[in-house]
């Protein structure tokens, strides 16, 4: 994995929030004296700093395949990081209080990306077991959270067992017909005056007698429609007087002169 130096004083000294800050004494690897930093815990990146206002980290360590325990050491509340290997180095820290290195232990061994893995395993197996309950407590129903698939409802039964709607509809009398099958089944028609052809067609309703006005009906519509006019032509003139009214103003403010 490549590390880029800039990115990483950036992601140090950025806004966002670290999982856990203090001072700790750290352990030097060649003189064995403890030096007071400044730890921030961002992820899975341990920062440390020579002072709390200091702006570039003095080290990193990733914290990918290791392990953080408590040590014996001549100073109190020691613990350690130790990484696989025979070359690895393993840095041994020390805290102010006991609370403050169970935080630290804690946070640390929190922090890589096999436990947070291994939690959503976990969590995985927690959610398929409230889906299907324990193995073989709903009838030996096992399965994946892929494969499940949701039942379904009453609704959606009952629209499976409508029929099929043909293609295209034929229409009769402008109403599309649902049974426009000519062979299928129909009460005879005994009124002698058939919907359908020899054929089977369908054919259209006699239309209904046209109704005749009477003088009185008559006269009472050409009243209205006089009324509706007069009306309409006395709310036009008006609007008309004060949009003509009100573009004169707007004309005499855009230019003084008119």
């Amino acid at each position: 994995m490549k590390l880029n130096e800039r990115s990483l004083v950036f992601y140090a000294t950025c806004d966002s929030p670290a999982d856990n800050a203090g001072f700790l004494y750290k352990r030097g690897e060649r003189h064995t004296a403890y030096h007071r930093r400044w730890f921030v815990l961002k992820g899975n990146m341990l920062f440390y700093f020579e002072e709390r206002e200091s702006r570039e980290p003095v080290g990193v360590i990733v914290l990918e395949g290791c392990t953080v325990e408590l040590c014996d050491s001549a100073e109190e509340f020691t613990f350690a990081i130790r990484f696989g290997g025979a070359k690895s180095r393993t840095y041994v820290l020390a805290a102010e209080s006991q609370a403050a290195m169970e935080s630290w232990v804690k946070s640390l061994s929190r922090a890589s990306f096999d436990y947070m893995r291994l939690v959503v395993r976990e969590l995985e197996k927690q959610l398929e077991e409230m889906r299907w309950g324990p193995a073989g407590g709903c009838g030996g129903c096992q399965g994946s959270l892929s494969s499940w698939k949701p039942k379904p409802s009453g609704l959606e039964r009952s629209l499976e067992r409508l029929p099929a709607l043909p293609a295209v509809l034929p229409k009769e009398n402008g109403c599309a017909v649902w049974n426009n099958v000519p062979e299928a089944d129909r009460p005879p028609d005994t009124s002698g005056c058939s919907r359908y052809d020899s054929e089977g067609n369908p054919q259209p309703p006699p239309l209904p007698p046209r109704r005749r006005a009477s003088s009185s009906e008559v006269g009472s519509t050409g009243v209205a429609v006089a009324e509706s006019t007069s009306t309409f032509c006395q709310l036009h003139e008006r609007y008309g007087r004060e949009v003509a009214q009100l573009r004169q103003d707007w004309l005499q403010r855009r230019d003084p002169q008119l």
